[in-house]
């Protein structure tokens, strides 16, 4: 009897998304799938093969928080400490972007499945080439045409099905794909460019910890001690989304990565582990930080003043220690990223000017979105 191959139909959520003055326009899905928003929650209506479904996904819109404005820094330098991290991810989702994370979830549940598919299809590919090469051997593939000839087709079937569930495979994310008006544009293209400048200081680092230091006892300079492990920011794509926009990447040493997309955040530890953020809910605090630098100061950074490895609370150099020497006190740009939901993340930047220049950029297109959103 001939291989038969049933083709499984699947359903990939799309996610479109319009900016312009008379409000954000969403809608997540494609034909024969689709997520609809109101202020009872979200729902997700399928239809597949004749067969329909509706699921009630819970969750409103939820309450913005206002704008955060930044706050001075004390100086400080680095000790080790691990205190700065964000809450469990699953708890970080925004209630508005739940239709978003559920859409990416069926993806990667469809892509699962398939590629299970892809393993049956691939065996039983190579029991048909093997039942092929056995009939030969046995002599009544020769006697009997019929019989290869209901193989080949079988094989034929086979790699067909394999090319198809492959292609299926590679686009088995939620693709995103987002539309601006003229001024919008013009706001959001200013933010990648002080991303890109932001992305070229000589030294970035995750602060991972962070606690109080009696300058007096420890005849410092430095109020403030933290933990900081370099890292890395730049652009950067995710398998689980397809769009016409690249996220604004930011490595997390102790915890989820984070992905800036036009209107929403992206946390990311593996296709089933991540928080999606509303931009509306995302806050971001730009200071300048003065650190007391021990190691080589980045060629993009500006030496403020000298202080002394130890200190006189005056500031003066204590002379009780011997080989006291000069410290250099450098100016650096600080990130902190926070929401209400238990986001909690720390960036530190070796050249202040880009980290202000994006900070101004982010609150700029993030009380566009707001006033867009308003008028919605």
């Amino acid at each position: 009897m001939a291989w038969t191959y049933r083709k499984r139909i699947k359903i990939v959520p799309g996610v479109h998304l319009n900016f312009s003055k008379r409000g954000i326009s969403t809608s997540i899905g494609v034909k024969g799938a689709s997520l609809n928003f109101s202020s009872s929650g979200t729902r997700l209506n399928t239809t597949i093969l004749g067969f329909s479904n509706s699921t009630r996904i819970s969750g409103s819109s939820s309450q913005r928080s206002p704008l955060s404005h930044p706050d001075p820094l004390p100086t400080y330098n680095s000790v080790l400490s691990d205190n700065i991290f964000s809450a469990d991810i699953h708890q970080i989702t925004s209630q508005n972007m739940s239709g978003i994370k559920e859409s990416i979830l069926i993806a990667q549940r469809q892509k699962a499945e398939l590629q299970l598919d892809l393993q049956k299809i691939k065996k039983a590919l190579v029991f048909s080439k093997t039942k092929k090469i056995l009939s030969y051997i046995l002599v009544y593939g020769l006697i009997n045409k019929n019989t290869v000839q209901k193989i080949d087709q079988d094989i034929a079937a086979q790699q067909e099905a394999i090319k198809e569930t492959k292609m299926v495979i590679d686009h088995s994310a939620v693709d995103i794909d987002i539309q601006f008006d003229d001024p919008t544009k013009k706001k959001y293209d200013h933010l990648c460019s002080a991303f890109k400048n932001l992305s070229t200081s000589h030294r970035i680092w995750d602060i991972t910890g962070a606690h109080f230091q009696d300058r007096v006892a420890a005849r410092s300079n430095a109020s403030t001690l933290v933990n900081r492990k370099e890292t890395k920011v730049g652009f950067r794509s995710l398998s689980i989304i397809k769009s016409n926009y690249e996220a604004l990447y930011f490595q997390n040493i102790n915890g989820a990565d984070l992905y800036f997309y036009p209107t929403f955040v992206l946390m990311y530890t593996n296709d089933l582990n991540f928080a999606i953020i509303g931009i509306d809910e995302f806050n971001l605090i730009n200071t300048s930080a003065h650190f007391t630098e021990t190691d080589a100061v980045p060629r993009d950074s500006k030496v403020i003043k000298k202080t002394w490895a130890k200190v006189n609370k005056n500031g003066s150099p204590d002379k009780r220690f011997k080989n006291n020497y000069q410290i250099p006190v450098v100016q650096y740009g600080r990130l902190h990223f926070s929401t209400r939901t238990g986001l909690n993340e720390e960036y530190q930047m070796s050249n202040f000017e880009f980290t202000q220049e994006f900070g101004y950029a982010f609150q700029e297109y993030k009380i566009l979105c707001r006033a867009i959103d308003s008028n919605n």
